[in-house]
């Protein structure tokens, strides 16, 4: 284990794992980082808290972190090991395609708590090679996490198709890799819209500290292919949680399908504790997922 005193800046993260990713020869028996990162004594900044609570649609001034707030106050530490020179997958072009979460029990905004964070494996996918990488956050001097997740990341590349999966998911036992929606299954009910701003991006950054240029502006998106700034796709699981509510024991499953362009319009759907984020036509399908109680 590494202990850490402190989140490191993200700029200098994003910056060395772009100067890095050309070096990269990504493959799914690649060697990965083996270190687990500690940071302990943590404390939530509230006036941070309260503008991610407000950029998501959750309520504020409630004593309880949001159910995705854990993963902004880890992720510093994971883009701390994914953009190492041990991280055999490039930073740049790198796909978040999937997100476990288990919360045990509620937790207070104010308390202390000890943040684990590290490389699972590397699995075949039919795109490339997925990384998953483990979050875990435990209240001070607890022995097991109160809060855990588990992030898939794709990596594109050429794979023999001989070799690679010929179902979408990765090669996996892990129970968190259920996927709760199939692409061309009959939409959820619609319970809601969303026209979604411009800048949402950039405000979604600040409150977040995840400035990925590909969310920020149409210029710097468009450096990466995309048409016009894609929204985070952590503000989407987090903005339809926000919505659907979620019970203070909870298990949260969810995959990214399709990037959320900005401007743009997108329907919120429901039913039967799952949910999903679709084109404001209902026909593209960008979040699946499903909310249910822990112990599932």
């Amino acid at each position: 284990m590494t202990h850490t005193a402190g989140p490191p800046a993200l700029a200098p993260l994003l910056l060395r794992g772009a100067l890095l990713s050309p070096l990269k020869r990504p493959r799914p028996d690649a060697d990965f980082p083996r270190t687990r990162l500690v940071l302990p004594g943590l404390r939530v900044d509230l006036a941070r808290l309260a503008a991610y609570e407000r950029v998501c649609g959750f309520p504020t001034g409630a004593d309880a972190l949001p159910v995705t707030y854990p993963h902004v106050l880890g992720f510093p530490l994971a883009m701390r090991l994914m953009s190492g020179r041990d991280f055999p997958l490039p930073l740049l072009g790198l796909v978040h395609t999937s997100i476990g979460i288990t919360r045990r029990a509620a937790m207070p905004a104010t308390a202390e708590y000890g943040l684990t964070v590290h490389v699972e494996g590397l699995a075949p996918h039919r795109r490339g090679t997925e990384a998953a990488v483990v979050t875990e956050l435990r209240t001070d001097g607890g022995s097991e996490p109160v809060w855990e997740s588990r992030s898939t990341y794709l990596a594109r590349h050429r794979v023999d198709g001989s070799a690679a999966p010929q179902d979408p998911e990765p090669a996996t036992t892990n129970p968190q890799d259920h996927d709760p929606a199939t692409p061309g299954t009959e939409p959820l009910p619609v319970r809601a819209e969303w026209r979604l701003a411009g800048d949402l991006g950039r405000r979604y950054g600040a409150a977040s500290g995840d400035r990925n240029p590909i969310h920020l502006h149409p210029l710097t998106a468009r450096l990466f292919g995309f048409p016009r700034a894609i929204a985070h796709g952590m503000w989407t699981v987090a903005r339809c949680l926000a919505e659907h509510g979620t019970p203070d024991a909870t298990v949260v499953r969810a995959r990214f399908r399709a990037p959320v362009l900005l401007p743009g319009t997108v329907a919120y759907g429901a039913g039967g504790g799952r949910f999903e984020l679709r084109g404001g036509d209902g026909r593209r399908l960008h979040l699946s997922g499903e909310a249910r109680p822990y112990p599932a």
